[in-house]
C-alpha cells in the first residue's frame, strides 16, 4: 500500500480484549507494525460475540491484526508465546492483576529474557488504593466527574461512546512510543501502565481547575451557562436543527448583518462580548426566530460561507456515508464475518497528507496461527502436533 506505514518493522505482542487495549493496539498497528493478537481456543477473543451495544467493538478496533489462537495454558502453546516475546518489541495486555505473572509472563520476567521489550498494560488504575477494583468505562465515568458533567442536574450520564476506554488506549500507544523512542538511546525496555481512572481525570482537568480558580461547582454540561453571544441549536424552517455559534467579534457583526439582526449591531448594551452574554435571554428568541425562516441546507450553506462554526445534528448511521470522510480516506472498508463491508473509521490523522489505511482486514479466529508459529521457528512436526492436540487452532480447522 501506499499509505505511511512509520512504525513498519516493529512486532507487538496484543493480549486484550473489549476497548482499551484493542484500542492500543489499532494505533500501532494502522500506523505499520505487525500486531499479532494472541486469542484463546476454540473460539477465540470473547469480544468477537458481544451483542447490543457492545457488538461494534471487534469490528471496530481489530483490524490490521493478524490473528494467532494458541492455548497459554498448555505447555507447548506458553511456550511458544514466549519464543514470540522473546524476540518481539512490544507486549500489550489487559489481562486482570496477576493473571500474566501467573503464567510467568510478568514484564520482570519478560525483559530477563528479552532486554529491549517494551510491556504496556492496560489497567482500570494505575498504582494506588483503587487499583484491585474492578473497572468499566461507565464505573470510572461515574467516579471521576464525567458522568456528572454529562447529564442532568441530579441524573449522571455517562457519555455517548467508550470516551475513556478508546482515550486510555491512546495514551497506552503514547507511553509506548515513548518507551521505544528511550529504547533507541538505552537499548533497554521499559513497563507502561495506562489507567481508565487517570483518563477521567485528564478529561475533568479543565473542570477541576475551574473550580479551584473560581471557588464554585461547576454545574453539568446540560444547564446552558455559554460563554459566548450565540452557540446554540437552532430550529430550521424545514423541522431540521443545526448547531451555530459566533463567538468572535466579527463573527457576530457578519451574523448579525446576514441574518437580518442589524438592530442588535446598533444596541449598546450588546458593544461588547460579556454584554451580549449577559442579554442572551432577550437576543436568543430573537435570533431563533430568524433563523427559523431558513430551510437547514440554506442555513448550513450560509454559514459555511461566512465562516461560522456550525453543524447539523448528526448520529452515528450518518458517518457511514459522510462525504468528507469517504473523499479524504478517513472510512476504511472492513469486512464482517457474514461477508458484508461497512466503512469504519480510519486514525484521525495524516502523514504528508496521506491516511493510514488497511492492511489486514478483520481476522478470522486463528487465521494466522500456522505462519507466526513457523515464523516463531517451531518445526512443520510440531505445528502440526500442536494442531492435532488443540493448543494451536487455525481458522477453519
Amino acid at each position: 500500500m501506499s499509505a505511511p506505514q512509520p512504525l513498519a518493522g516493529l512486532r507487538v505482542i496484543e493480549m486484550t480484549h473489549m476497548v482499551m487495549g484493542p484500542a492500543a493496539g489499532l494505533v500501532l498497528a494502522d500506523l505499520g507494525a505487525d500486531v499479532i493478537k494472541v486469542e484463546s481456543p476454540p473460539e477465540g477473543d470473547n469480544t468477537r460475540r458481544l451483542t447490543g451495544s457492545g457488538s461494534g467493538f471487534f469490528a471496530a478496533f481489530q483490524r490490521n491484526r493478524r490473528s494467532l489462537c494458541v492455548d497459554v495454558k498448555a505447555p507447548e502453546g506458553l511456550s511458544l508465546v514466549r519464543r514470540l516475546l522473546a524476540e518481539a518489541d512490544v507486549l500489550v495486555e489487559n489481562f486482570r492483576p496477576g493473571a500474566l505473572a501467573r503464567l510467568g509472563l510478568d514484564p520482570a520476567a519478560l525483559r530477563a529474557a528479552n532486554p529491549r521489550l517494551v510491556t504496556c498494560s492496560c489497567k482500570g488504575f494505575l498504582p494506588g488504593p483503587y487499583e484491585h477494583r474492578t473497572a468499566l468505562d461507565e464505573v470510572v465515568q461515574m467516579m471521576g466527574g464525567l458522568a456528572y458533567m454529562t447529564g442532568l442536574p441530579g441524573r449522571p450520564l455517562r457519555a455517548g461512546s467508550s470516551v475513556n476506554d478508546i482515550m486510555g488506549g491512546m495514551f497506552a500507544a503514547i507511553g509506548v512510543l515513548a518507551a521505544l523512542r528511550e529504547r533507541e538511546r538505552t537499548g533497554l525496555g521499559r513497563h507502561v501502565d495506562a489507567g481508565l481512572f487517570e483518563t477521567t481525570a485528564l478529561l475533568m482537568a479543565q473542570h477541576m481547575a475551574q473550580t479551584a480558580i473560581t471557588g464554585e461547582e461547576p454545574l453539568p454540561m446540560s444547564v446552558r451557562r455559554p460563554a459566548w453571544p450565540v452557540y446554540d441549536i437552532f430550529d430550521t424552517a424545514d423541522g431540521g436543527q443545526l448547531f451555530v455559534g459566533a463567538v468572535t467579534e466579527g463573527q457576530w457583526v457578519e451574523f448579525c448583518r446576514a441574518f437580518g439582526l442589524a438592530a442588535l449591531l446598533e444596541d449598546p448594551e450588546l458593544a461588547t462580548r460579556a454584554g451580549r452574554v449577559a442579554a442572551r435571554e432577550r437576543t436568543i428568541p430573537l435570533i431563533a426566530e430568524a433563523l427559523r425562516r431558513w430551510t437547514l441546507p440554506d442555513l448550513a450553506a450560509r454559514c459555511e460561507a461566512l465562516g461560522l462554526p456550525f453543524a447539523p445534528i448528526g448520529r452515528p448511521r450518518d458517518l457511514l456515508t459522510d462525504p468528507h470522510l469517504s473523499a479524504s480516506g478517513g472510512l476504511l472498508p472492513v469486512t464482517l464475518p457474514d461477508g458484508r463491508q461497512v466503512p469504519l473509521p480510519a486514525l484521525p490523522l495524516a502523514l504528508d497528507g496521506e491516511r493510514p489505511g488497511l492492511r489486514h482486514d478483520l481476522p478470522r479466529v486463528g487465521q494466522h496461527s500456522v505462519e507466526v508459529a513457523r515464523e516463531a521457528g517451531l518445526s512443520e512436526a510440531e505445528v502440526a502436533g500442536l494442531l492435532a492436540r488443540g493448543g494451536l487452532l487455525q481458522a477453519g480447522s
